[in-house]
């Protein structure tokens, strides 16, 4: 698959988990690793990424005597989610196309 295409899909993957409640990295990675290969060092810079550009915030809280980040999806992230899916609706039109004219 395409780097970018991936890129941009691991974003909107690590959205989509957030839309369902705040989380953390380990978390995130199970949630995402039956449907995405995703690993740590990718998922980060992704999250950082997000925070970045206003699509998460983050809390920080102790758990277990650790401090474990939390992250939680904003609104300009459920946008981002929302023009993902209007732009996949045209791209799979756009494979349909493809497709039919090269059996």
């Amino acid at each position: 698959m395409d780097v970018q295409l991936k890129r941009g899909l691991l974003d909107v993957c690590v959205l989509a988990v957030l839309k369902q409640g705040e989380s953390y990295g380990y978390k995130i990675i199970s949630e995402l690793s039956p449907y995405i290969e995703i690993c740590e060092s990718t998922l980060y810079p992704i999250l950082k990424r997000l925070e970045k550009s206003g699509c998460v915030t983050t809390r920080t809280a102790e758990h277990n005597g650790r401090l474990r980040k939390y992250y939680m999806i904003t609104q300009m992230g459920k946008h981002k989610i929302n023009e993902f899916l209007s732009d996949m609706d045209e791209f799979v039109k756009v494979h349909e196309f493809i497709r039919r004219r090269n059996v």
